[in-house]
């Protein structure tokens, strides 16, 4: 069970279909048949002007109509297929009276059409076993506006309806006026939960760059005055001027026939024909000379940063050979630089928490190249001085032949391997990757030929020629230097100016060449021969023993080629952490791999070990400290080394370790700025009980923290018990044997296992309250957060329970959503979920919170306890549960084909082989559930007298 507090130290960290069930009584009838017209796309496929080849394998094709389809056979994971029909309008085609429109009009498509009433679509799907949210979705961009939908299965009745409903979205929405006006409030209810300050931020980065293009004023969720106010004329204009069959792509990615798929293609949207004058693409305007500017946004609860841009026309040449080589030139060169940096901000006081460099198009209305720094409060003039200079010095300097062998090696590793697992690509990805090359009119180009692309333009390539790629990047208008800061600025923009002026007077000298490197961790002793090898047929996975107490389970898999997943646990983790005090380790996670190893930094890690498949993960769990990492066959035996020296030799310097303590404010002071945010800091420790292994610390707590205690704890708490080993994916069991047997099996043998503190191996959900607990935020007054809570039971050994508990949150998710959302637009994406720990027993929970306005959330609890007496007091239908519960099962079986799915599951397989009954019951137990057992599971856990209820409201508002 993932804590909030683990949630915000990992964001830390990372600067189907029911046989024999009848349809409902909706019929979905094609539209009048129409006669087919000759039309060219909009935009047609970008292989057309280019010597690149598309991938062979996907099957492209225009109907006669105009749209344009791409299909793809793929079985990863199989039976299942992704559907995305892209239309080529977004908020950039917006008209001044028709601002959000666009997105609103995404929102519509779901709300009736000629043949699906409102609210049938969605059922329709998850009839299918299609979750909302999950597998039926939708997003409105600047430039298109995409429907998605992940099929569990690819029968023709779940792909005709899939089809036929797309098919109604684009062309039969109804937009009845009374629609519309009852989704206004969940648009802006959506407005207000993406008003923070990371938006914000963005609105004032485009301010910067496109000023006077139509960009500036175009973001996606439009203008709230007309939201609330426009008619639906104004809907329907956008509707039939850009929702038309030239603008229109389909693509499918999945385990079909291609022949089958491209005829129901055909079959559905080939009599499609537009009904209004096609709507004008709009102008993008051009980019204005610019001198250099610098501007400065004060938004608390934002981070600190700088960024210094240059701004040009937009390349809008076809994707070539030529285009691609230039672009590879300049990457290659930008992540030299963007290594520089990293190595920087991982010194010893460095000058900022982590900087970048790139380059990138926006929406085809200007091109940029820009370098940015994160940095703590006050420390601006350092990060402002380092990324100019460290830019300088690239462009003067340039780069090392090594520096760029060393880039060129991990490239082609990365394509190497994609050319390697192209068989086992995955589904929605590959569709996405479709949908995302047609938007920016790219090829869609096979992992093949993107390698030859890759070695043609290396060959032979020397740093010079990388040297006056990269310097094209900050060529343009600019510098334009973009402060985004929580507290303003001492001089102003006037300071900040001055400051870059200054910084550019300084002479810059060539980068002092690196050591070589040698790899120390290839000798942990003699290889361990096994004690013994049992198999668990049932779970395809065998468990072998040696001496020394580690334990290896190994499940080879043909999920995804050239993968093999890693997870090493030992210790009790938590469990030896105290309950009433605040320790150092919670900063382990955040620290522990950027330290790097004792013989080696992290930086210096990357260095020795070019060209390698590996990672390293690190975390505190419940009960065990765990080490991770995801490599390939050919890299296994490296792999089994870097972990075993982590656990062996960890660096734990003191650099990552004070910058971490350094940057926490500004983290807590991010959070705090949203409702959702303060919510996961404040509230972690209170559903706790007040432990505070799960409290989020406040500053002064870390302040006081120290890398000794750290090392200790860590080093003391990995030193005793078992290790247990699970290897998942495309490994032979004698493979993985060898691997561990001379890394982890050749280490000494491993003490017992640490016994709990008294009171660590418990934890309790808190008492229920007779009033909210208020906490509070500090963003807008109008935004709020209510949540409720109900204590449930724990996932220890027994998970039938909790897996009931987990179908009734799914029933109570559909009547939340129909409530809450739909019919009251109290919240735009309120959330039902369900907790079950597999560590303390009697600990989970049930839970729906929503983000609403301040004045909402007395309704908003009105709502809860409505449903909750009606999901008590009244037995569910069949068909809400099957609604509820099958795109859970669906959810599962596409889990259970992914190396992720069994590399948790088998964790503890070897310390309690029972666990297995669990594993292999777990579609039977969510199918056996009956329509009786939701009710009393209502009865049993859904009681007023025990919910736990907060309310977090901003601390601008006025006190009640």
């Amino acid at each position: 069970m993932r804590s909030p507090r683990h949630l915000l130290l990992l964001a830390a960290s990372s600067l189907a279909l029911l046989g024999g069930a009848a349809l409902p009584a909706v019929a979905l009838t094609a539209p009048a048949a129409v006669a087919a017209q000759d039309a060219t796309p909009s935009q047609p496929w970008a292989q057309t002007a280019s010597d690149i080849p598309a991938d062979s394998n996907v099957r492209f094709g225009t109907l006669s109509n105009g749209m344009r389809y791409a299909i793809l056979k793929n079985a990863t994971p199989p039976g299942q297929a992704s559907l995305r029909l892209r239309i080529a309008a977004g908020s950039l085609m917006e008209n001044e009276d028709q601002l959000g429109l666009a997105h609103f009009m995404e929102h519509m498509a779901f709300n009736g059409t000629t043949n699906v009433p409102e609210n049938e679509l969605l059922r329709i799907l998850e009839r299918l076993g299609l979750a909302f949210g999950a597998d039926t979705n939708a997003f409105t961009s600047f430039d298109q506006t995409a429907y998605t939908l992940e099929l569990p299965r690819t029968n023709d009745e779940t792909v005709d309806t899939s089809l036929r409903i797309m098919r109604e979205q684009v062309s039969e929405a109804l937009m009845k006026a009374e629609d519309i006006d009852a989704e206004r409030g969940v648009i802006e209810g959506e407005e207000r939960l993406r008003n923070t300050p990371g938006l914000r931020s963005l609105k004032a980065q485009i301010a910067l760059l496109a000023p006077g293009q139509r960009l500036s004023n175009r973001l996606p969720i439009g203008d709230l005055s007309i939201i609330r106010s426009a008619p639906r004329e104004r809907f329907v204009e956008f509707y039939e001027a850009y929702y038309r069959p030239e603008r229109a792509t389909m693509i499918a990615v999945g385990d079909f026939d291609v022949d089958q798929m491209e005829a129901k293609i055909r079959a559905t949207f080939s009599d499609w024909k537009p009904k209004a004058a096609d709507g004008p693409n709009p102008d993008l305007g051009t980019v204005a000379p610019r001198a250099p500017e610098t501007r400065i946004l004060v938004e608390p609860g934002v981070q600190s940063s700088i960024q210094l841009n240059w701004v040009r026309n937009p390349d809008l040449d076809p994707d070539t050979v030529a285009e691609r080589r230039d672009s590879l030139l300049q990457n290659l060169g930008l992540a030299v630089l963007n290594r520089r940096l990293g190595e920087i901000a991982r010194a010893d006081n460095p000058p900022f928490i982590q900087a970048s460099a790139g380059s990138g198009s926006l929406f085809k209305s200007v091109d940029i190249g820009s370098i940015s720094a994160a940095f703590n409060p006050g420390g601006l003039t350092r990060a402002l001085e380092t990324i100019d200079q460290e830019q300088r010095r690239l462009i003067q300097f340039g780069v090392t032949q090594v520096e760029l062998d060393r880039e060129i090696a991990n490239n082609r590793t990365a394509l190497e391997n994609a050319v390697q697992a192209a068989a086992t690509r995955s589904t929605p990805g590959l569709a996405n990757g479709i949908l995302g090359a047609a938007n920016d009119d790219l090829v869609f180009s096979a992992p093949a030929t993107n390698l030859a692309l890759f070695e043609a333009a290396v060959k032979d390539l020397k740093a010079a020629q990388v040297d006056a790629a990269v310097k094209t990047v900050f060529e343009g208008q600019g510098p334009l230097a973009l402060v985004v800061t929580p507290e303003a600025i001492e001089g102003g923009e006037a300071g900040v100016t001055a400051a870059l002026q200054t910084s550019r007077a300084v002479p810059v000298t060539a980068r002092a060449v690196q050591a070589e490197l040698e790899w120390p961790y290839a000798d942990f002793g003699a290889a361990a021969t096994p004690a013994s090898q049992t198999e668990i047929a049932a779970v395809g996975a065998t468990v072998v023993t040696f001496p020394n107490g580690v334990r290896l389970t190994v499940k080879p898999t043909a999920f995804k080629d050239e993968q093999i997943l890693i997870s090493v646990r030992t210790g009790i983790g938590e469990k030896a952490l105290p309950t009433d005090r605040f320790t150092s380790q919670m900063l382990a996670p955040m620290v522990f791999t950027q330290g790097g190893l004792g013989k080696l930094t992290a930086d210096e890690l990357s260095r020795v070990l070019t060209g390698k498949i590996y990672s390293t993960g690190f975390a505190i769990d419940g009960d065990a400290y765990q080490l991770s990492g995801a490599t390939r066959p050919a890299d296994l035996q490296l792999q089994m080394q870097v972990l075993a020296a982590y656990l062996t030799d960890p660096g734990l310097r003191p650099a990552p370790f004070e910058q971490i303590k350094t940057f926490f404010p500004q983290i807590l002071a991010q959070q705090l700025a949203t409702p959702g945010g303060a919510f996961g800091i404040q509230a972690a420790g209170l559903l706790a009980s007040g432990d505070k292994r799960e409290t989020v610390p406040a500053a002064s707590d870390i302040a006081a923290f120290t890398l000794d205690e750290l090392k200790q704890g860590v080093t003391q708490g990995m030193a005793s018990g078992p290790i247990d080993i699970v290897m998942v994916g495309d490994v032979k069991l004698e493979q993985a044997v060898a691997a561990v047997a001379s890394t982890f099996a050749a280490l000494p043998t491993r003490a017992p296992a640490a016994q709990p503190l008294p009171g660590s191996d418990q934890r309790r959900f808190p008492a229920p309250t007779a009033q909210p607990v208020r906490l509070t935020h500090t963003g807008p007054a109008e935004q709020a957060l209510g949540y409720i809570a109900w204590p449930t039971t724990d996932a220890v050994d027994d998970r039938t329970e909790a897996r009931k508990v987990s179908i009734l949150s799914e029933v109570f998710k559909l009547r939340v959503l129909d409530e809450i959302r739909e019919k009251q637009a109290l919240a735009y994406s309120p959330r039902v979920g369900s907790s079950a720990s597999d560590v303390y027993k009697g600990y989970g929970s049930i839970f729906v919170m929503a983000e609403t306005a301040a004045d909402k959330i007395p309704a908003f609890y009105a709502a809860v306890d409505a449903i909750t007496a009606s999901l008590r007091d009244t037995p569910i239908t069949e068909d809400e549960l099957n609604r509820a519960r099958l795109p859970t099962i669906e959810s599962l079986r596409r889990s259970q084909a992914g190396n992720e799915y069994w590399l948790g599951q088998l964790d503890d397989l070897a310390a309690k082989p029972e666990s297995v009954e669990q594993i292999q019951s777990h579609i039977s137990d969510l199918e056996s559930f009956t329509v009786a057992d939701i009710q009393a599971a209502a009865r049993q856990y859904l009681k007023a007298d025990t919910a736990w209820k907060a309310e977090v409201v901003s601390d601008k508002a006025p006190a009640q």
